[in-house]
């Protein structure tokens, strides 16, 4: 039976693994990531996560390596990071994916230097997008515990890795009710995991990762491709499937009230909430306002996407990373997905949230009005992307 608890968003994810009983964790202590390991070693070292063994390496670059050793001999494992530590991953997050191993890292988003800083935006998790790796994006302490077991659901029958992102402080360190599953309940829903095909076995050498030509390097990345596109028809079968067991379901997207809005706002992680309920309110004073929750930002729902947007009057799309040069990575994939169609709405790019600033609901509010007034001149060219909430517009 579940238990109700206070917990935030590092130690929701720490119960959900808990609950998956991995067998190996590394990982390196930074903020504000470092709770979650920090709790999981407690688990290991309680009994809670029988069976489990912890390595304290010394980098980030170790713990990604040192995860994909062990899930190379067929290990179920686990790791964590956020900003500058997920960048000094880089180099080796490629190969988890392109070994096609499912490794489970949660990304407490923290913004990439320069400047430093200790506070949440997404330039971390956007910088490895496509490295080939599954990105879910939490939005409150439930969905971070929840989305734990579905992502080695989905990692371990696709066989590919996922990263689990949660807003760092404003989700890491907030606390809330959880929900939190018995180990017999999370059990039927994620099986002890079985390895797959590819096995480092003594009495079976084998080399991984050797250099490869160019005659198959394309045909490789084409199922890798493959698998991703799996992934994305798999995930809302997976979340259907977590709602019969636990009464919460998950899709890639979550849209409310978007066909002939005004205006819909489209967000990742914990500023779904706070669109929610400024579209709720918007809506009570007589303004059509939808939402849409984008979870799976790799692999990006494009149809789904499509179909939730078409009739929207405009689109604001608000994006808590920069995307300097161009535009912020969610709406340049909001407007590939909408380019197809014959009458497809504006879409306008917030860029807003960075390095910890607040994404309030006066933020939104600004967002969606500019969004409405902008969208009655949409024969007039826009180049955006906007940027809201500086400092000088404050004062």
């Amino acid at each position: 039976m579940a238990t109700i608890k206070a917990l935030d968003g590092n130690w929701a994810v720490a119960e959900g693994v808990r609950l998956a009983r991995p067998k190996v964790v590394a990982a390196y202590p930074i903020t504000p990531q470092t709770p979650i390991v920090e709790r999981v070693a407690d688990f290991i070292l309680d009994g809670s996560l029988p069976d489990a063994r912890y390595i304290a390496v010394e980098s980030e670059h170790s713990a990604i390596s040192a995860v994909i050793g062990a899930a190379l001999v067929g290990t179920r494992v686990f790791t964590a990071s956020a900003g500058a530590g997920l960048a000094l991953m880089h180099e080796v997050v490629g190969v988890a994916s392109g070994n096609r191993l499912p490794v489970v890292m949660a990304i407490a988003n923290r913004a990439l230097p320069s400047p430093w800083s200790l506070q949440a935006d997404h330039s971390d998790s956007m910088a490895e997008r496509d490295t080939g790796w599954i990105q879910l994006y939490a939005e409150n302490g439930q969905e971070a515990l929840d989305l734990v077991l579905l992502s080695y659901r989905l990692a371990e029958e696709v066989r590919l890795p996922v990263m689990l992102c949660l807003d760092g402080f404003f989700l890491s360190h907030s606390t809330e009710a959880v929900s939190v599953p018995d180990n017999e309940e999370a059990d039927a829903f994620l099986p002890p995991y079985v390895p797959g095909p590819l096995r480092l076995d003594p009495d079976e050498p084998m080399t991984i990762n050797q250099l490869t030509s160019a005659d198959i390097f394309t045909e490789i990345k084409y199922q890798h491709k493959e698998a991703l596109d799996e992934a994305l028809e798999l995930l809302p079968k997976l979340g259907e499937e977590f709602g019969n067991h636990f009464g919460r379901s998950y899709g890639s997207i979550q849209a409310e009230n978007c066909a002939g809005a005004d205006v819909v706002v489209v967000s990742l992680g914990s500023t779904a909430g706070t669109a929610r309920q400024v579209a709720q309110e918007m809506r009570e004073q007589g303004k059509q306002v939808g939402t849409l929750k984008v979870t799976s930002f790799r692999p990006f729902p494009k149809q789904l996407v499509r179909d939730a947007l078409k009739d929207a009057k405009s689109i604001a799309v608000m994006d808590r990373s920069w995307g300097l040069g161009s535009e912020g990575p969610l709406s340049l994939e909001v407007k590939a997905a909408l380019y197809s169609l014959t009458n497809r709405p504006p879409v306008f790019n917030y860029i807003a949230g960075l390095g910890g600033r607040d994404l309030s609901a006066q933020t939104l509010e600004k967002a969606i009005m500019t969004s409405i007034r902008l969208g009655e001149q949409a024969h007039q060219e826009w180049s955006g992307p906007i940027w809201i909430d500086l400092r000088e517009e404050m004062e």
